[in-house]
């Protein structure tokens, strides 16, 4: 799972930057969603694989704290680029004719860095929050990866600041960005009803579909982690669900973008074929 993952995406990025037809703000975004879900998979999964193949799970202190780090920030811009590909289906489909003007390079630029940096940022002061946390020498975690709550959890010292600011984290990177989301898709959703052929209505949903389906899953699975962890924060039905959103949703997005998008097809076999 973890190798068609990096591969299935690496391909998406690949035939995006080599097909000239696809250098459009959509599939820009669309080559940032897949380099990320490329990072936040190789956070993770080679440890878990290092795991299973020696037969030993221990991870140091220092690279638990840089797992939990890059999973912060590569977690998060999963989400805002969803938020920002919306957003870019809002204006194309509401917009048409200010398509280009409103979406330009340097939008989407500023767009891309504006995400980074959030999340980065997010990612920095968790760290350093935990950092000042206390553990007992030898700390057992019920996870396959150093996941923020379950490290915070484990700890000796007093954690009601690190609470506080993962909740606020919350509303902050997960509401807003759903709320824009839903934002977008009801302004979408009002212009599709008001085209007047069945073939407009078609096409014009048929250029949201893809991205529809990488949202609900990408939430989906989000909501049954958290849910699973509020039921019983200890239990291994949590790492369960982790897998969905961290292993599952990163390697299905690439057949999501490209089995029904006609675009996207043309450019893989283009890249295939030149490849042999």
């Amino acid at each position: 799972m973890y190798l068609v993952t990096v591969s299935g995406n690496l391909l998406i990025i690949l035939a995006i930057f080599s097909d000239p037809h696809l250098h459009t703000p959509m599939y820009f975004f669309l080559a940032n969603l897949s380099l990320v879900d490329v990072c936040f998979t190789s956070t993770n999964i080679p440890k878990m694989l290092d795991n299973i193949q020696t037969h030993s799970r221990a991870i140091t202190y220092a690279s638990c704290i840089t797992q939990m780090f890059f999973s912060v920030i590569f977690a998060g811009l999963d989400d805002f680029l969803l938020t920002v590909m919306a957003y870019d289906r809002f204006v194309a489909i509401c917009h048409p004719l200010h398509y280009m003007v409103i979406m330009n390079p340097r939008l989407c630029v500023q767009l891309v860095l504006v995400c980074w940096t959030i999340n980065i940022l997010d990612g920095v002061l968790h760290s350093l929050l935990v950092l000042r946390l206390s553990f007992r020498t030898h700390v057992e975690i019920p996870h396959f990866f150093c996941e923020l709550n379950q490290v915070v959890h484990r700890a000796c010292s007093d954690t009601f600041l690190n609470d506080l600011m993962m909740n606020f984290a919350a509303v902050l990177l997960l509401v807003g960005p759903l709320s824009g989301i839903l934002y977008s898709y009801s302004k979408i959703v009002s212009s599709i009803r008001a085209i007047s052929s069945t073939q407009g209505k078609y096409k014009a949903f048929s250029t949201c579909a893809s991205h529809l389906s990488a949202i609900s899953l990408f939430y989906g699975t989000s909501l049954g982690v958290y849910l699973s962890a509020s039921a019983a924060p200890s239990s291994a039905s949590t790492a369960a669900a982790s897998v969905m959103y961290t292993v599952v949703t990163p390697m299905l997005n690439p057949f999501i973008y490209s089995l029904r998008n006609s675009d996207m097809k043309r450019a893989l076999k283009r890249l295939l074929f030149h490849k042999r």
